[in-house]
C-alpha cells in the first residue's frame, strides 16, 4: 500500500493514554488513518490502518527517511489490515521534528521487530 502525506502526529509517552507511545498519519488525498502505537507495559505493536487494527508481536521492519516511511510486516499479520504487507508512506515532515519522530519510533520498536533510521 502506498500513500502521501504532508507530515506525522507523533508522541513518545501520551499521558492522557497511558504513556502510550504513538506516530500515525492521514493519507494527504484519501484520508486513510495509519498509526503505530505501543503501551510501555506491552510487548508488541499496535498498527491500524483505516479502521482495522492488529497486534504484532516480531516480524515488523520499520524505516524512517527524510522523505518516507516504509513498514512491513509478516502476510500472516497482514490479513487482517487488506492483506498489505508493507505500508510505503511517502511524507514532507519538516527536517526539525524528524529527530522527535525518530526517537518516537525507537521507543515503539524497542525490543519489538527492526528499526533502521536512515535520518542524519
Amino acid at each position: 500500500m502506498q500513500m502521501t502525506t504532508d507530515s506525522f502526529i507523533y508522541n513518545p509517552c501520551d499521558e492522557e493514554e497511558d504513556d502510550m507511545a504513538l506516530a500515525c498519519c492521514h493519507g494527504s488525498s484519501t484520508g486513510d488513518l495509519f498509526l503505530l502505537a505501543r503501551f510501555p507495559d506491552e510487548d508488541e505493536v499496535d498498527i491500524t490502518f483505516r479502521d482495522d487494527t492488529v497486534h504484532v508481536e516480531d516480524n515488523i521492519t520499520v524505516t524512517l527517511s527524510a522523505t518516507r516511511l516504509l513498514v512491513e510486516i509478516d502476510a500472516n499479520d497482514a490479513e487482517p489490515l487488506g492483506g498489505d504487507t508493507t505500508y510505503d508512506i511517502s511524507h514532507n515532515t519538516p527536517a526539525n521534528e524528524l529527530t522527535d519522530l525518530d526517537a518516537t519510533l525507537r521507543i515503539i520498536l524497542n525490543g519489538v521487530g527492526t528499526y533502521v533510521s536512515q535520518i542524519n
